[in-house]
């Protein structure tokens, strides 16, 4: 193999033109100009070839089909012309040209032969050489120098195939995180959405069932109120609803979020205590981000449901307090307060996960005079 063919490499630079072309062309342009150039070298050298040139020419042709089908069958291509150059070289003539077609190959071996085909690569690469210069009077630090080009090319294509594969792993790592935390997501989502609605539902048409005889008025407004939370448990399910189908309408410019905020936290507190749970609502914070905003209603929300379901408390206090390291949201009730053995379940669950989210931290347990503590605290900022 001349020396001329390793000095004049310029592989990296090859391949990435290469890549700027659509896959049919990227095929076929290399292998039509390096068979048309062959073909003007065998045509140059006809007098030295002689009566061998139909053997030459049909060598050429398969070393420019090997070219061609070099990355949709990367290791057969390259057998194919490790052998015609090799014939070439012992039966014909060798040939400055030629080898360019067989060190694509061996890029392409390496890099669209699989993890595990590819390592036949450097095998065939050491066959290639010998068959090459075998019976030729050259000095051994051609072979050597050839064998080592044509391993670092292979070695080459090889790494930015290993570099690909981990990319696309590391996209389906990130792609599965993502789903992951989106259905989490979802999941707290649904779970404040249905279980708070359901929950007040409950604890409303259980007063409303006892107070039925004794004060029909009473009975009358938590109907009333039972509808209102229904109405709203829908018009907000419909909107999560719309927001996984992708059809949720866009609210006009400067409109307020669908997502409640600390905007509606008296409203809340209303209907809480309406379902017997007096709440009492001290708020001393400016204007939270928007991300805080809803964390902070739901945090509520949450912590609510679970004193009004679970506790037996009859009194909550809400506190939501601007401070130096960040916002307080504090949930105390009168309630029992945790059981022994104390587990926490979803909405517990999603609590600390909203606060993770934003870089918060997230605390409940037994009150300090009793009943249940839950305490959240959010970065200032954003938390992001």
């Amino acid at each position: 193999m001349p020396p001329t063919v390793v000095s004049r490499l310029r592989l990296p630079t090859l391949t990435r033109a290469l890549g700027l072309l659509p896959a049919p062309l990227a095929d076929v342009a290399p292998a039509a100009v390096l068979c048309g150039a062959m073909l003007v070298e065998r045509f140059g050298a006809a007098a030295r070839i002689g009566d061998r040139m139909p053997l030459a020419l049909a060598l050429t042709g398969l070393l420019a089909a090997a070219v061609a089908a070099r990355r949709r069958a990367p290791l057969a291509a390259y057998l194919l012309a490790t052998l015609a150059l090799a014939v070439e070289a012992q039966a014909v003539a060798p040939s400055p040209i030629s080898p360019y077609a067989n060190l694509l190959g061996a890029y392409a071996a390496g890099r669209y032969g699989g993890r595990g085909r590819a390592w036949w690569g450097p095998p065939l690469v050491v066959v290639g050489v010998v068959g090459y210069f075998a019976g030729q009077d050259v000095e051994a630090v051609m072979p050597a120098g050839v064998l080592a080009v044509w391993l670092a090319v292979w070695a080459f294509g090889w790494a930015g195939a290993y570099r690909l594969a981990e990319q696309a792993a590391e996209r389906r790592r990130a792609r599965a995180e993502l789903l992951a935390e989106e259905r989490n997501r979802i999941a707290r989502e649904v779970h404040d959405l249905v279980g708070h609605s359901l929950n007040l539902m409950l604890v409303q048409a259980g007063a409303a069932r006892r107070s039925i005889d004794r004060t029909p008025e009473r009975s009358r407004e938590l109907l009333v109120e039972i509808e209102r939370t229904g109405t709203d448990a829908l018009g907000e399910l419909d909107r999560v609803l719309g927001l996984l189908r992708g059809t949720a309408p866009q609210p006009p410019p400067g409109a307020p979020e669908n997502d409640p905020g600390v905007a509606e936290l008296p409203r809340l507190a209303e209907r809480m205590t309406q379902a017997g749970l007096a709440v009492v609502l001290h708020r001393d914070t400016p204007p939270l981000p928007p991300e805080q905003d809803r964390c902070a209603y739901r945090v509520v929300q949450e912590a609510l449901t679970n004193a009004l379901r679970h506790s037996g408390a009859g009194h909550a206090t809400v506190r939501i307090v601007g401070r130096d390291d960040g916002t307080l949201i504090e949930v105390a009730d009168d309630g029992s307060g945790p059981p022994p053995g104390h587990r926490p379940g979803r909405g517990l669950t999603g609590i600390a996960e909203r606060a993770a989210r934003l870089n918060g931290t997230a605390r409940h347990g037994p009150g300090p005079d009793g009943g249940f503590l839950v305490r959240v605290v959010l970065p200032t900022g954003d938390g992001r």
